[in-house]
């Protein structure tokens, strides 16, 4: 699908993936579970490009959750080297697009290679401004809202907020995310049609997509798709159709 489908006036502002699927490519091709991660650092690149290239200014890939650490250390191990390589290699491609790097998430959990690695790219990008990547990395949304919690719940120990005071805004702000804005479009990949743990306040009104394609093989066109079907939708935040 070509991207002159698409209504440049209605491009989403934020868009999130569910990269699912890596495995069950691997399994198919008769491979380790390890390849299918290493394929879909392309299918990373395309979709990063694309969503550049349309003018989408906020772009959260799910890299890897809380209980992905409960996978088994061959596969975490391999996923941790290949984040490393994955930065080095591709800061070139992050300043010729001016995208901002980011990172959400127990980054504390992250091996000391890699969390020094990430600093350094989120370091050397951080006055771009076209688009911000955000890595979701060792990141699970009840931990982002318990963490939330406990902020509000200290703020009103010190006085800093009265408990009747407290709203929206006052949770945005706290957020992992507070530097951009709720979720327009969530993609997920390989079929399975689940949240996962995943920006639970944030995607309060997203516009959810399922695909069958699995990861690895998830390229423009597959965007391009998602962000047609978007565009077909009327979104009414709890509005009547007669009412927009």
């Amino acid at each position: 699908m070509d991207k002159n489908v698409l209504h440049t006036h209605n491009i989403p502002q934020h868009v999130a993936v569910i990269m699912d699927g890596n495995g069950r490519w691997a399994k198919k091709q008769g491979l380790m579970r390890v390849r299918g991660h290493e394929k879909g650092a392309k299918a990373v690149r395309e979709t990063v490009e694309t969503c550049a290239e349309l003018g989408i200014k906020n772009l959260t890939l799910y890299a890897f959750s809380t209980e992905n650490w409960k996978r088994p250390k061959l596969e975490v191990d391999t996923l941790m080297r290949l984040l490393v390589s994955s930065l080095k290699k591709e800061l070139p491609t992050l300043q010729k697009n001016n995208i901002s790097l980011k990172a959400v998430g127990s980054l504390e959990l992250l091996p000391k290679t890699a969390q020094k690695e990430l600093q350094e790219v989120i370091t050397a990008t951080e006055n771009n401004n076209h688009m911000n990547l955000t890595l979701a990395l060792s990141y699970g949304s009840r931990e982002e809202l318990i963490t939330v919690i406990k902020n509000v719940a200290n703020k009103v120990k010190e006085g800093e907020i009265e408990v009747e005071n407290i709203n929206q805004d006052t949770i945005n702000g706290l957020l992992y995310t507070n530097y951009m804005p709720d979720v327009d479009l969530l993609i997920r990949t390989s079929g399975e049609q689940r949240i996962s743990n995943f920006l639970l306040w944030q995607i309060a009104y997203a516009e959810l997509y399922f695909t069958d394609v699995l990861w690895p093989d998830f390229r423009k066109e597959h965007l391009i798709e998602a962000l047609k079907n978007y565009q077909d939708r009327e979104r009414r935040f709890g509005k009547t159709s007669e009412q927009l």
